[in-house]
């Protein structure tokens, strides 16, 4: 199973930012993305609509021989992540809000968080923040509307900058030093959000740490991949393919996107 593909799957084109660090880190490892725009954003739906979803989404990678699942979606690591460990014979990389390093690195002990509904409402964001945030201000900001304007390519429009800025003003005004991005779309909106924050407020997202677990994960189940041909990376859109291949065109990986109707 070593050369068989890392799966990654994301409720649309957000999760490539996660897969990007996984190829940075693995450059030997076949990748197989699957992009379910069709029912984005996840973050306004229902917890078993949700666990649905991820259900279908990984018994697709599993029917194309994954050896390993990354849940590149916030929304559906909080909500379904669990139930796919208790399911399904393969190893799940999740991903979450990294609250642990802004609270342990802020100054002013304010950090924001900008996430989905379904992340923020959701039991695991709760332990982890009252696990790892003692002590500090969390100010939790929904992102609504912007993984619809991501998934539309509109990283740098006025309506976007728009929004972003009605959601950063409150945070700001209470004095944040970090802002944690809880959503896998976010960090595609980063060079906007670093021209709207002062430069004393950092930007965290979990892609970096998505992919250092990933790998150390496959070297303790000794599924990491060694071989030196050609890498495959296939990549699978149940809406219109333009914006998930513009998000990947400047990648020096060979990769191939396709239409699935899913």
């Amino acid at each position: 199973m070593k050369d068989s593909p890392i799966g990654i799957f994301d409720s649309g084109v957000g999760g490539t930012s996660i897969w990007k660090e996984i190829q940075k880190l693995l450059p030997k490892e076949n990748t197989l993305y699957l992009a379910d725009s069709k029912n984005a954003p996840y973050g306004e739906k229902s917890k078993e609509e949700i666990v649905r979803l991820s259900r279908k989404n990984t018994e697709f990678l599993l029917q194309k021989g994954c050896k390993l699942i990354v849940v590149a979606c916030n929304t559906a690591t909080t909500n379904a992540i669990t139930y796919l460990r208790d399911n399904y014979d393969v190893p799940f990389i999740g991903i979450e809000p990294a609250i642990k390093p802004a609270a342990l690195n802020s100054k002013s002990r304010t950090v924001g968080v900008l996430a989905t509904k379904g992340t923020l409402a959701s039991s695991l964001f709760h332990s982890t923040s009252e696990n790892h945030a003692y002590g500090i201000q969390v100010l939790e900001q929904e992102g609504t509307g912007l993984v619809e304007l991501i998934e539309k390519g509109e990283l740098r429009t006025v309506k976007t900058r728009s929004l972003l800025k009605k959601y950063l003003d409150p945070m700001l005004d209470k004095g944040i030093d970090y802002l944690v991005l809880g959503c896998s779309h976010y960090p595609y909106l980063i060079p906007l959000l670093r021209e709207l924050l002062p430069e004393q407020v950092r930007i965290i997202d979990s892609g970096e740490a998505v992919a250092r677990q990933t790998k150390a994960i496959l070297l303790e189940r000794d599924l990491l991949d060694s071989y030196n041909g050609k890498v495959k990376h296939q990549f699978y859109s149940n809406t219109d393919k333009t914006v998930l291949k513009n998000l990947l065109h400047n990648t020096d990986a060979e990769i191939e996107v396709s239409y699935l109707d899913f």
